[in-house]
Parts: C-alpha cells; structure tokens; sequence
C-alpha cells in the first residue's frame, strides 16, 4: 500500500514537472512575440563574422547594451546611445534609424569655420576631428578615409547633355518641422527637397528630379524602421530608368533636444544651419573597427563631394554649416558616388527656416557641380 502510493506520488511529481515546463515554455513563446523578437534574425545575426552583431529587439539591444557602450571616441566624449540593432522588419541596411545622429551629440565651442585657406591645417587629421568633422563613437576616422588631396582632386563636375543630373528623395518623408503642418507634406523635408529642386532647374540650370515618395509611412503610420531598405529599391530603379542622374541628395532634417535651435542669419534672414553627413562602414567595437556588413564602394568620393561642400559653404556663408557629422553605416550613400545625405535644421527650426536654408545650399552646390 505504501509502495503504490509512493509511485502515485512520483507520477503526480513528473506530471507537475512536464506542466510547469510546459508554461514555462509557452510563457518564454509568449514573450518572444510580444517584445517582437526576431529569432530567426537573431540566430543569422550570431553567424555573421567579421562585423557587429545585430539584435533585432529592444530587450536584446539593452542586454548588449554594456558592450556595445564600451566603444570608444575620437573625440574623448561619452555615447549614452551607442545601440546597434535591426528590427524584425527589416535587414541590417537600417541599423541606424532616427535621427542619423546621436540626440544628444557634442555641440562644441564655436571656432573659426575651415576654409580652403586653412588647407595646411587640415592635412592634420588630429586638427580635422577637432576642427572639421563630428565622429560617432561608434565609429572612427582614420587615416584610410582621410586624404585630404585626394578630396580636393576630385572632379565632382556634372556632365554637360541632356536629361536630369540630380535627383533628390527622402528616405524619411516624414520630417516636420516646429510649425509644420504634419498632415501636409509639403510642410516638411519634401517641402524644402521641392525648393531646392525648383532652385538648381530655374537659377542654376541643373535639371533636377525630385522623388517626392515615402519610405517611412505605411498603411497610415510613421514606420521608420525599414526606409532605408525600401528607399534602396525605388531609388535604384529611378536610376536605371534616368542614367543621366549623377548626384543622389537624401535631404533630411536632424533631431535635437528641445533648448537648442540650429539657426544662422544670412543677409539678414533667419536660416536654418544644415550639416552634411558620411557613413564610414566602420563599427568602432571596445576600440576596434570591424567592417559594417555593407559595404559602400564610392564612400571616398562621398566624403570628397562633403569636404568640398563644406569648404565652399565655409567660404560663402560662414555659419551655415554644422561640422560634417561621420557615423558608421552605409545609409543612402551607395547609391551614386556623387551622393550626399543633408540635415536641414532640426524639429526645433520654423519650416521658413528651413526653407530659407536652400538658397545657400543650392549656391554652395552648383560651385562644386559646375
């Protein structure tokens, strides 16, 4: 009698095991679809050699979080949102979603802006990171990406013949500005693409097509994770379909916090400072740089046609450019080498701002293009 009731006591034992494993597992199932875990991205993520690995969750980028904050900077300063991770949406082409750059990233004394007057000083890479560039700390500039007369040889002049030469689209359509409309696009960086547009055609006799679709909006919502990959396929595409287009420009605005406002007067109008901006494809991780899983081939001309934009720009209209900002992805940079990626302002600009900041820009690119 005492032996049956001991097995009948050990078979309600294993069963209470298999049922709390049972919920175990269907609770740990359970929280892998809520907090949205890509496990399938996950596991290919921890194959990839040679280059970061990518999480694709928000609980999974935190638990990383302490290593991938462990990545030093040029500059000496901290990162506190050094966070490297795809979403389950998308591949690892949008690793960086929204701003480009760090919210909070260093806004340094005011210096003397660097002209071609000050080229001596700038063929020190110590003087460029202080003076002339914003690096990332998840990323670095090196000596590779830093040739200062190879920028200045080369030719960034367009072709003369028929046909548009530039085409300008916004990987995130959706930026407004302080007093923009948000439900009118032309409020927006589509707003200020069309005004820039309209200037390089009718005073600078640059034809130029503007792609007015959005990459971060579907089915009635803001969804940014993803745009870069989305933007990829049609912007390659109107490419093909327009081979006289040299210059790709993403124009976006940055976001910064609330207190501080982007803003530079220029013959007495109140316009909004842009920033230009390069991804090196180089993941600073514990102080090494480990390739990005995707690579750009025309990075050395990106980062010709910013050095020469921001010399030029330093010389006409002192104050209107930012330091040109390096960070360590591919972006929309791949798609010609004669591309560029454009913060116009921030949300804390007026969109008149905004738009008053294309006079100058379309200025500064047609000495460069021209």
């Amino acid at each position: 009698m005492r032996k049956n009731y001991s097995r009948s006591t050990k078979n309600k034992q294993a069963a209470m095991v298999k049922t709390v494993a049972v919920c175990l597992a269907f609770v740990f199932l359970f929280s892998l679809f809520s907090k949205k875990i890509d496990v399938t991205a996950f596991l290919i993520n921890m194959t990839i050699p040679g280059s970061y690995r990518l999480f694709a969750a928000d609980s999974a980028r935190h638990a990383f979080s302490d290593e991938l904050n462990e990545a030093g900077t040029e500059s000496g300063t901290e990162n506190d949102s050094a966070l490297i991770y795809v979403s389950d949406l998308i591949g690892v082409d949008d690793v960086d979603l929204q701003p480009e750059t760090e919210s909070e990233f260093r806004f340094i004394e005011k210096l003397k802006a660097d002209t071609f007057e000050d080229i001596e000083k700038l063929r020190d890479i110590e003087y460029a990171i202080r003076h002339f560039y914003t690096v990332d700390s998840r990323t670095a500039l090196t000596s590779y990406h830093y040739n200062v007369d190879a920028k200045l040889s080369t030719d960034l002049r367009i072709s003369p013949g028929p046909g548009p030469k530039v085409l300008i689209f916004h990987t995130h359509s959706s930026e407004m500005f302080a007093n923009s409309n948000p439900h009118n696009l032309m409020d927006g960086v589509v707003g200020v693409g069309e005004r820039l547009a309209y200037i390089l055609t009718h005073t600078y006799g640059i034809e130029t097509m503007h792609y007015r679709g959005r990459f971060d909006f579907i089915d009635g919502l803001i969804q940014r994770e993803g745009a870069y990959e989305r933007m990829a396929v049609v912007i390659e595409q109107i490419l093909r379909d327009n081979p006289s287009i040299e210059v790709a420009l993403d124009i976006h605005r940055d976001g910064v916090n609330e207190n501080i406002r982007l803003v530079t007067d220029i013959n007495g109008i109140p316009t909004a400072q842009i920033m230009f901006f390069n991804g090196l494809c180089l993941v600073n991780r514990g102080g090494e740089l480990i390739p990005f899983s995707l690579q750009n081939p025309y990075i050395h001309t990106n980062m010709a046609m910013s050095f020469q934009a921001q010399l030029t720009a330093n010389s006409m209209f002192p104050d209107f450019t930012r330091r040109i900002y390096l960070n360590a992805y591919r972006y929309s940079l791949h798609m010609l080498p004669k591309s560029m990626l454009i913060e116009v302002g921030a949300q804390t600009n007026t969109k008149e701002e905004a738009f008053n900041a294309m006079e100058p820009l379309a200025a500064v690119l047609s000495q460069i293009l021209l």
